[in-house]
Formats: C-alpha cells, structure tokens, sequence
C-alpha cells in the first residue's frame, strides 16, 4: 500500500467548447481496471450519440496498468495525450472519458491532441488534485487552559490537524505518519510537560488538496485536416 499518492479531488465531468465541438471531460476514480471499462461502458451509453468518447486511464501503485483508446479518432490524437495529462500530474487509480460532439471544423491532428489535452486539463482545474497520504489519527487531549498552546504548536507543524473536539478537556486528532508517531508523542510530551494524553487509531488515508495542475501550450493548430 502507498503512503501516498496523488488523485482528483472529486468524480466529476466539465466541458469546453472547441471551434464548435463541444468536449466533456468525465473524470472518475477507481480501484481496478474492471471499474474503469465499466465506467467508460457507462459514459458511452450516456453520450451514445456523440461523435466520440475517449479514454484514458492509470490503474495500480506503479501504474502497471495504462490504457488509452481513441475511439475512431487519427491515431494516438486523444487517448494518448489524455493519458499523458494524467501522468504528468502524477495521479493513480483514475479513469478519464473525453466526450466529443464535432461540431463542423476539423481540428486536424495537432489541433486534437490539444483539444483533447486541454480537455482533461481544464477538468482537473475545475475539480482540483488531492494527496492522499497514509496517516495514523492521534488524540491529543489536554486541559482547555493548555489548549491554546498546543493548539499554536499544531498549526505551525508540518502535521495535519485532522479535527478538535470539545468535552469537559479539549482534544485534537492529528493525522501522523506511522513513521513518525513516537517521535511525535516524545516531543509533545516535552512541549506539554507531561499534560497530555494520547490515544492512536488505525492508519486511514488523509486528503491534501493541492495547488498546481500541471498543464501545456493549448494554442489551436491550423491544420485542418
């Protein structure tokens, strides 16, 4: 299992308008290859009078398993570069299905590997990329009068405060690597004195949404064949 991995924030779809074809980007995550042809069998029967449904997608810890298909469009001008998108920002266990309704120009073959690209691209803008990183929860509890020290100490350190309860003392459950959850409890014990209790759940995964979507020049081409 990772410790950590890139993925889309979200399952969703969003489209762009390209010399009047219309490309609807659908984006889904999975867990094996047999989710993903079912979801592509799924957006062809939704869109089963497009001109095109598109596929790309990245399956296992060391992506074993990479599939494109261009669906009757010229060779390697759609599943390829989707694919490629997918892969330059790092992301696993996700299918993407780029939907084409042509509408009158030809975009010739430069034009449909950036067409197809910015597709994808512009989806994981819309919806954004999340890390998911493996991470043991730790209750932090201590008196609400000490608190507020901890609390500083939380936000200033590289660990992900995953939530803060309030009961008759004060609680943070902090999402730690498994690497790191001695040290941690060690130095908190020293920061707090002694006044703190822990308590560990078990190792789940802890989402990061992060800033930059990697992406390309999307300038149309010419080319009209």
């Amino acid at each position: 299992m990772l410790k950590s991995y890139y993925t889309i924030a979200e399952n969703s779809e969003y489209e762009i308008v390209i010399r009047g074809s219309r490309f609807i980007c659908s984006l889904q995550r999975v867990e094996n290859e047999e989710e993903a042809k079912a979801f592509i069998q799924t957006i062809k029967k939704e869109h089963w009078k497009a001109t095109h449904n598109c596929s790309a997608y990245l399956i296992g810890d060391r992506d074993e398993i990479q599939r494109a298909h261009d669906d009757g469009e010229p060779s390697g001008t759609a599943g390829v570069p989707m694919l490629e998108v997918l892969k330059k920002n790092e992301l696993k266990y996700v299918v993407a299905v780029v939907t084409r309704y042509f509408g009158g120009t030809k975009l010739g073959a430069g034009g449909l590997i950036r067409a197809y690209s910015k597709s994808v691209s512009s989806t994981l803008k819309e919806i954004g990329i999340v890390e998911r990183a493996m991470q043991i929860p730790v209750k932090c509890t201590v008196s609400y009068s000490a608190s507020g020290k901890l609390e500083n100490n939380l936000i200033q350190s590289p660990y992900s405060v995953i939530d803060t309860l309030y009961t008759d003392q004060v609680t943070f459950i902090i999402g730690i690597p498994a690497d790191n959850v001695e040290t941690f409890q060690s130095d908190m014990i020293d920061f707090m004195n002694g006044n703190i209790q822990f308590e560990t759940g078990e190792a789940q995964y802890v989402e990061r949404r992060l800033a930059d979507i990697a992406e390309d020049d999307w300038e149309d081409s010419d080319d009209d064949n």
